[in-house]
């Protein structure tokens, strides 16, 4: 077991992990994104939802192998370290860092969006600025702070699914707000069938479709810091997959039956909009408001996995040692003050093409956050061969299936990045990204750190 490092403090409980991983991943991707989503696939997005949620579930059970085995804070980077090589350590450290840049910068601009709405006169810019600094304070307090905000953050917005899944299974089963007169299901199959757009649509989809799962891997982030990693890293992982899983299918089901798929994203948000469909105008203002509360606590999520990142790689010589200093809170507070400086340039992006911006960051962390899935899949293939079938045996937790399943969540993941190509959205992802992933590859070298790491086999 690898040797971990005593400076980080271990205040967070399970109920933290659980809310922190749920608020990662539920975020603009689900409010926001499924609207593009369902006009390229219809119904069908239902199916894409399910095929993504299944690569999701086993993507998480690899990370929460290695996780349990060898609980430290570089997570995923610290295992590429040790079962790949130093290279891949350094490359997925780096491009996840960068990863949870550009999610900061989606959220806080998908923020400027939805504040838009209360106060159209004002710069989307200001609100991106703004919930930057506000987040990043946040993060410079101690730990349990950090986890305590994170937790009622994904509460709210958790709450606010399940209340509308409630509320809209009520107008589909018993009529309600439309004199008791029940809409029923027939949605998902008029107006062109459930294909309406034929496998393709679907298939195209799968890289919107995707974004709203990428963020559940930060749970292994959380393991350096969790109290008894042992036993809550399982709970909080077999909780999440399928709960991630019902609030996606379930909300997404409830959109499709109440309004037929090719009028939604129309006029903002579906979740918005369905409230004021059903004439319930309040509570579409409320929508709006957990939609940015949604988009603050994936923003929270990022400083802290980007602070958690540079931290990690300064403490193995991959990044400048002054990111290693922690405060008197145990808080890596001069990486988590460089994670927002970075994460500024979103406020430019949302100065310059505040119409764009949300579409390109989305690409972007869909390409980054594949990336990393493939990462932490080879690397637990890498690390399952490295240990002797007794070894195995004796894993705490394991992964099901394997290996097929993790070669399965392989394929399918380079099915979307192939599918990316033909979206011409998404296509810049694959320009920037490779471009990207090149200049620190170049950095690893120009630094000398392929000599550095040429022995080098832990990762703290």
């Amino acid at each position: 077991m690898q040797t971990e490092h005593t400076g980080l403090k271990r205040h967070l409980k399970v109920r933290h992990i659980r809310l922190m991983a749920l608020g990662s991943t539920i975020g603009v991707g689900l409010f926001l994104g499924s609207a593009s989503a369902i006009q390229i696939a219809g119904p069908s997005i239902l199916l894409g939802y399910l095929l993504a949620g299944l690569v999701a579930f086993i993507v998480l059970r690899t990370l929460g192998e290695m996780a349990v085995h060898e609980p430290v804070a570089g997570s995923f980077a610290a295992y590429a370290n040790s079962y790949v090589g130093p290279l891949a350590g350094y490359m997925v450290g780096w491009g996840y860092w960068t990863y949870w840049i550009v999610v900061g910068i989606a959220e806080v601009t998908a923020v400027g969006i939805y504040m838009g709405i209360w106060f159209p006169e004002t710069p989307q810019w200001i609100w991106a600025l703004s919930s930057i600094l506000m987040m990043g304070l946040i993060n410079l307090i101690a730990v349990k702070v950090f986890g305590e905000f994170e937790f009622w953050f994904a509460l709210i917005k958790v709450v606010a699914i399940v209340a509308m899944i409630a509320l809209g299974g009520s107008v589909i089963l018993f009529g309600f707000t439309n004199d008791w007169q029940p809409i029923g299901l027939s949605n998902l199959w008029q107006h062109g069938g459930f294909f309406p757009n034929g496998i393709s649509g679907m298939l195209l989809s799968l890289q919107m479709v995707l974004f709203a799962y990428v963020g559940i891997e930060m749970i292994g982030l959380s393991a350096g810091e969790a109290e008894d990693p042992q036993k809550t890293i399982p709970m909080a992982i077999d909780s999440l997959a399928w709960r991630i899983l019902i609030f996606y299918m379930g909300a997404i089901l409830v959109i499709l039956a109440i309004f037929p798929w090719n009028q939604v994203g129309q006029q903002g948000s579906p979740f918005v909009v369905m409230f004021e469909r059903l004439g319930l105008r309040e509570a579409a203002g409320l929508i709006n408001f957990v939609v940015i509360t949604a988009a603050l606590s994936s923003c929270n999520a990022g400083i802290f996995s980007g602070g958690r990142l540079l931290y990690s790689l300064s403490s193995n010589g991959y990044a400048p040692k002054s990111f290693s200093k922690l405060s008197k809170y145990g808080v890596p507070h001069r990486a988590v003050m460089s994670t927002v400086g970075v994460c500024m340039t979103g406020v430019v992006l949302n100065y310059f093409v505040p119409d764009k911006a949300f579409q390109y960051m989305m690409a972007a962390v869909t390409f980054i956050g594949l990336m990393v899935w493939i990462a932490i899949l080879i690397t637990q293939i890498k690390f399952r061969r490295s240990l002797s079938k007794s070894q195995v045996a004796q894993l705490a937790y394991r992964a099901p299936w394997w290996p097929y399943s993790s070669w399965f969540a392989l394929a399918f993941i380079a099915l979307v990045v192939v599918l990316m190509g033909f979206h011409e959205d998404a296509r810049i992802a694959l320009i920037v990204g490779p471009c990207l992933l090149g200049v620190y590859l170049v950095m690893f070298y120009v630094a000398g750190l392929h000599r550095k790491t040429a022995s080098k086999c832990d990762f703290k």
